[in-house]
């Protein structure tokens, strides 16, 4: 039984390899549509803020920003500015992530004292990410060319007309 076996996987007949093929085919339709929904899944502002140190820290104080309300109705959610559109880039975020639901069931910052104390990191690691993405994901709704600059603030409008000056958004970090 072994030695037919054998031969059979050394010469395989055409309708096997066609076989094999169809069900690869649509193992990886199977998979391959798995993994979008899964990737997308955990790109919704309800997924981000279905743990407690989240919804109980930084999305009550995100409900106070523009980007929560603001006149023309607009909202950005948390993968608006926290995952890159771009596929590669979203990838390696998600993977990046993953060491977040480590500390998640690690209990790094699962009271609101243990937040606080890792606050100022967790920010200096998102500042740092923007700067190395040269501000990708705020981007992808700010656009220079189409800026008011006379219906902005005084520190905003400085600081995006130094920024379209030099052909490049700047990152305004406000430091708590």
């Amino acid at each position: 039984m072994f030695k037919t076996l054998l031969q059979k996987l050394k010469k395989p007949s055409k309708a096997s390899l066609g076989g094999l093929l169809f069900v690869g085919f649509i193992a990886g339709i199977i998979f391959w549509g798995g993994f979008n929904t899964a990737m997308e899944a955990t790109n919704q502002e309800k997924f981000c803020i279905s743990c407690h140190e989240m919804r109980d820290n930084v999305y009550v104080e995100y409900q106070d920003t523009i980007h929560y309300s603001n006149r023309s109705g607009v909202r950005a959610t948390c993968p608006d500015c926290h995952v890159p559109k771009p596929w590669v880039h979203k990838v390696i975020r998600k993977i990046q992530a993953s060491n977040e639901l480590l500390h998640k069931a690690l209990g790094s910052i699962d009271t609101r004292e243990k937040f606080e104390a890792k606050r100022l990191e967790l920010a200096e690691h998102v500042w740092s990410t923007m700067k190395e993405t040269d501000s990708r994901e705020c981007r992808n709704c700010h656009n220079f060319e189409y800026m008011d600059y006379t219906k902005q603030q005084r520190r905003g409008r400085h600081a995006h007309i130094k920024g379209f000056d030099k052909a490049r958004p700047v990152l305004i970090v406000i430091k708590a």
